[in-house]
This record gives C-alpha cells, structure tokens and sequence, in this order.
C-alpha cells in the first residue's frame, strides 16, 4: 500500500508540472500578442494621419457660419458630433469592404470617408470645419455556423402521393402473374444450383484424372529410392505390422454348440505343448541361445542372447533379438556386440533398455529407440571386468536402483544405467582355503525378494557361497567362506531363488549342475552372524532323473511347487513337488539341448533356448495354476523334507 501511495504522490506532482508550465506557456504568449498589437496599433495611427495631412493639406477655415456662431462649446459639441459620425461612416466603410476575414481599410474607403465628412452644407453654404478623426485597424474572424436542419413530419410525406391510403386496382397483380414470378424464381434457383454442382463434378472428375495419372520414374530414381535407408526402414516397420496383425490364432471353424465336449475332454488333463518357434538364418544359423527373458512391460517380447557364429567371421560376434510372440518370421529388434553375449536381461523399470553381459567383459546396453549398436558399454579397463560375465540383476526401486553383476574372476561390480564408465562398487570374492588361486570364479547369481544386499553365487568349483555387499553385524563385506552350500561334484550351471509368491518360500533356491542333478536348497538367513568355524549347508532334495548336464531350472512365477528345468538331451521337464518328488509330471524333447529357460509372468508360457539357436515357447496352460490348497500343501512338503 505504502509503494501505490507513493506512486500516486509521484503522478500527482508531475500532472501539477506540466498544469504550470502549460499556464507559463499561455502568459507568455499572451504578452508576446499584447506587444505586437500595441505596436501595430501605433504605427497604423501614424500612417492614417500622415495620408489625411497629404490628402487634405492646409485649409483656410470659412467665416463661421450661423449655425457656426456661438458658444465655443457648441462648436466643441458639432465638432464631436461630426468626429463621431466619421468614426461610424469610416468603420462603416471598413466593414463593408471588408472581407470575412480580418482586413485593414484601404486608401479608397479612406477618401470616401473624408469626401462624407467634409461634405457641403445644405444651401450652399461653406465647408464646415470638423476635428480629423482617429483611425484605428481592428482583426475581425467570423465563423460561418450551418443551421440546424430542423426535421418535421406531417401526414402527407407518411402517405402516398394522390391522398389515396389504398393502390390502384390496376396496380395490383393477378394470382396467375404471383405464381409466374414465384415460379421463375424457383427455375432460376434450380438452374443455379444444377449449375454449381456440374461445376462440381467436373473438379472433382479433373482432380481424378489427375490422380489417375501414373507417374513413371526413371530407372535411376526407382534405384535410388529403393537403396535408400528410409525406404528400407519404412518397408521393415509396415511389413512387421502387417505380419503381427495377420497372426490371429483363432480357430474359424469351432462349434460352440460343442462346448461340454471340449470341457469333458479338459478335465481329463492338459499337456504342455509347442505354441511356437523363433528362428531366422540372418540371425540365429551357426549359433546357440546363450540367455533368454521376457519383458515385464510388454508380454508379448522376449529377448535372446546368442554367441558367435564360427563360420561367418564377418558377422558381428555378438547378437541379441528381440522376439515377438505376434511377429514369427523374423525379430522384432536386432542388436550387435563386439563379442559374445552371455546374459541379457529387459531393465524392470525402463522397457526400452536391454543389458547384457558378454564373453569379453562388458556389459552392453542397447535401446530399442535406437541402432543396433550398443547406445553405453562398460570400457575394458582394470577397474571393471576382464572376464566373462555369466551373471546380471537389476536391483532396487524405480528411483533407485543398481545393476550388479559378477564374472569369473571372482570380481562382483555395482554400477548405474546411465553411467557405464566405471563402477559404483567393487567386491573382490577371494577364498583363503582355494588350492592354486584365491579367487572364487562365479558362473551365477541371484538376490532372494526383497533383499538389495546379500546374495548367493554358484561357483565353478560346485559350491554356492553367501556375499554380503556391506558390512553388517557380525559379517563383513565379501565371501562367507565358512557357510558353503557343498554338493554339487561339478560347475554351478544357474541358481534361481524362489519368486515372491509367499514369504515362507521366500529362502528357497535351485541350484542345477553339470554333475546331471538338481538341488533345492533353503537360504542361511542374510541377518544372521556368520559362522566362526567352516560349515557346510546340505540341500534339502536332490533331483537326479537327468541323463547329461542340466543346465537351467526355473520357479513358476504364479505355482509355489512348480518348476521346470532343461538339460542336454534337449528334454524340457515340469515338476510338481506337490504330486512328485522324484519325477517330472510332464516332460517333451527338442532336437537339440536346451540351454536357458525363462517363464512369463502370468505362468503359462515357458522359453527355452536350444543349442541350435532357435527359440521354443511352450503353452503350459493351466498345469502351472494353482489350485487353494498348494500353498499349505508345499509348506508341508518343504517340512517333512526338512524332517529328514
């Protein structure tokens, strides 16, 4: 308030200045007119009287005459009187010759005025003697005002001339000439309008023909236009569009007048079988699935990783498609690395980000957004890895979270998507009782639910080991060396903790090995003190019904019993733990072995990567559906396993 008052005191002073200064301007220029009119005012009185001297000169004065004698102050009154009259017939004159605007009197008006003064008297008598008058030049402006028109109406301009309020009756038209008029108007009307739209019609026919037109091109420009990059992207995006939209899987010919039938048969059991397969000779001949996984975004999508192809040294080491479960023929995305991919993951919390991990060390990461070379890659320095990477995960939230991977120099590293120059966190896994080295080579890994810092690692020596990230009570950063999960005779292939469907299996993992068995395990709680003495963790069952390498097992993510494992025979098993504990509940074989599985997440459809680089998925239906009872059923299970 205090601010607007004084603006208000500001302008208020400055209107006050400029009142003053235009008040100063006007009395100026009063005084300056009142001068030159003063001044003007004497010189034509000078000049008046100088031109009667010349005009009259020096007259003898007549005797006085009768009317002339007496009293001097009758002379001094005739002779005012005279001056008077002459003051009027000169301004008389003046104003008649005058023009409009304002005119000084002219010698002529002048003479007049003296030859009126000086006249003779009546009888004939002489001049009389009269006093000169003072002539004095006067600036007149007239303004010409037009009158006010003054508007009146009367009965007779409201009317019709004649005085007749009613027209003529021969004026009047006939009903016959009414419909005449009426009826041109509409033909003309008509006519128009037919008129406007053949005008239309013949555009719109040109404009036809127009189009209608082939346009040829020339040899050169067809050439160029179809070696062009963006003709190329054009007809790869399109014809993937046409292709997803032509892949209905939809049965044509169902009778739904039969559909207790088909529940009947249902009921009696459903078998897993092959939906689909993923193959393309550009990008998966000579090579095998290393990895596979599926998108948490996009159901449809699922990642394969693959390694070199040895008879094509010219093609990329390193490949990595992006399968669409819609598009069969060919992949959705393609992405090269300079050397063999041994990993790949979907980032959970970006679904245009891929990482993988290869044979060289680095880890990748490419954008479906953009080229198929990798958009950031780790650089091959000593301060990351310099071996194979077999293992990556995606931990933490959406706002925080970190990639930790480990190779086979027993060097476990922490990094961030956006920054792959170097790692956030380096651990060393050293073992002191190892024979030749101390390192500990990891082959795989993985965090239990929930947990961001301690995870388990399977090992080439065929032990699993527990690692913290960070100093905690009673156990430090690094191995725990002293609680070993011994079993297995052979390398760890993978490890796969139990997904979180219920927090009482949230302890459990597989373990699967070269050594033809499989091994369920339960977890040393993380918030424990570690051990003071070497102990070793025995597993809770051990799966043997393989006959070669088992190379992969995975948990249901919907079934707290289920999963499925895939070994070198190129056999697919399910198991149930619920119905088997020895053996699978359905099994079915491939060509070739199978190498990585990996399941959606709703748990009906299950990857598998083959050896001979193609990608199978398999419908399982409602085999991995859990009905009420398999929760407390398992939970069971898992005790009496442990009763053992």
């Amino acid at each position: 308030m205090d601010h607007r008052k004084e603006e208000l005191e500001k302008k208020r002073a400055k209107l006050a200045e400029l009142r003053r200064q235009r008040e100063e301007r006007k009395r100026v220029t009063m005084q300056t007119h009142d001068q030159s009119a003063a001044t003007g005012s004497k010189t034509n009185s000078q000049d008046i009287d100088d031109l009667v001297d010349s005009l009259v000169g020096d007259r003898v004065r007549a005797p006085a005459s009768p009317l002339s004698t007496g009293t001097p102050g009758m002379s001094r009154e005739a002779s005012g009187i005279g001056r008077d009259r002459s003051i009027s017939v000169a301004t008389s004159a003046g104003t008649q010759l005058g023009s409009p605007v304002s005119r000084a009197m002219t010698p002529g008006t002048l003479s007049s005025a003296i030859g009126s003064t000086f006249a003779p008297a009546p009888g004939g008598s002489t001049f009389v003697s009269r006093t000169l008058p003072e002539f004095k030049t006067c600036d007149f402006v007239i303004f010409d005002f037009p009158p006010k028109e003054k508007v009146v109406y009367n009965k007779e301009v409201q009317t019709a001339d004649g005085g007749s309020s009613m027209p003529d009756a021969s004026s009047l038209l006939t009903e016959e000439e009414i419909e005449r008029r009426v009826r041109e108007l509409r033909e003309g009307d008509e006519r128009a309008r037919a008129a406007k739209e053949e005008e239309r019609a013949r555009r719109e026919a040109e404009a036809k023909a127009r189009e209608s037109e082939i346009k040829r091109l020339t040899d050169e420009q067809r050439a160029s236009i179809l070696e062009s990059s963006d003709f190329a992207a054009f007809v790869d995006q399109k014809s993937r569009v046409m292709e997803r939209a032509l892949d209905e899987d939809y049965d044509f010919m169902v009778d739904y007048t039969l559909a207790a039938t088909h529940e009947a048969e249902e009921s009696g059991g459903e078998k897993m079988k092959l939906a689909l397969s993923f193959q393309d000779d550009k990008v998966s001949r000579n090579r095998s699935v290393m990895d596979l996984a599926w998108s948490n975004r996009f159901p449809e999508l699922v990642v394969a990783a693959y390694n070199r192809n040895p008879m094509a040294p010219n093609e990329p080491d390193g490949i990595v498609a992006v399968w669409n479960t819609h598009l069969r023929e060919r992949p959705e995305f393609v992405f090269h690395a300079p050397s063999d991919v041994l990993r790949v993951s979907f980032s959970d919390f970006n679904p245009n980000i891929v990482v993988g991990g290869a044979y060289s060390g680095q880890i990748l990461l490419w954008d479906t957004r953009a080229k198929a070379q990798p958009v950031l890659k780790t650089p091959l320095t000593a301060g990351g890895h310099t071996h194979p990477i077999y293992s990556l995960k995606v931990v933490g939230s959406t706002n925080a979270h970190q990639l930790i991977s480990a190779s086979t120099d027993g060097l476990v590293c922490s990094w961030q998507l956006d920054m792959l120059a170097q790692p956030q966190e380096t651990i060393e896994l050293t073992h002191p009782t190892h024979l030749r080295t101390d390192e500990v080579s990891v082959t795989s890994m993985d965090f239990a639910d929930n947990e961001t810092t301690a995870f388990v690692v399977g090992t080439a020596e065929g032990v699993a080991y527990q690692v913290n990230r960070y100093d905690r009570a009673g156990s430090k950063a690094g191995l725990n060396g002293f609680d070993s999960y011994r079993a297995h005779t052979a390398p760890i292939n993978s490890l796969n903790f139990h997904p979180p469907i219920a927090s009482d299996f949230a302890d459990l993992f597989l373990t699967t090995s070269s050594d033809w068995t499989t091994r369920l395990w339960r977890a040393r709680p993380a918030a424990k003190p570690a051990s003071t003495i070497p102990s070793d963790i025995r597993p809770l069952h051990v799966f043997d019904a393989f006959e070669d390498y088992v190379y992969d097992a995975r948990w249901s993510p919907v079934h707290p019993s289920v999963f499925a494992s895939a070994d070198g025979t190129g056999r697919l098993a399910l198991w149930n733990l619920n119905q088997d504990m020895e053996l699978p509940v359905q099994s079915v074989n491939s060509p070739r072995a199978l190498n990585k599985l990996a399941w959606d997440r709703p748990g009906r459809r299950i990857a598998a990567g083959g050896a001979d680089g193609v990608v199978y998925i398999y419908d399982v239906g409602d085999l991995s559906v859990p009905r009420p009872e398999d929760h407390a059923q398992f939970a069971r299970t898992i005790g009496e396993m442990q009763a053992v």
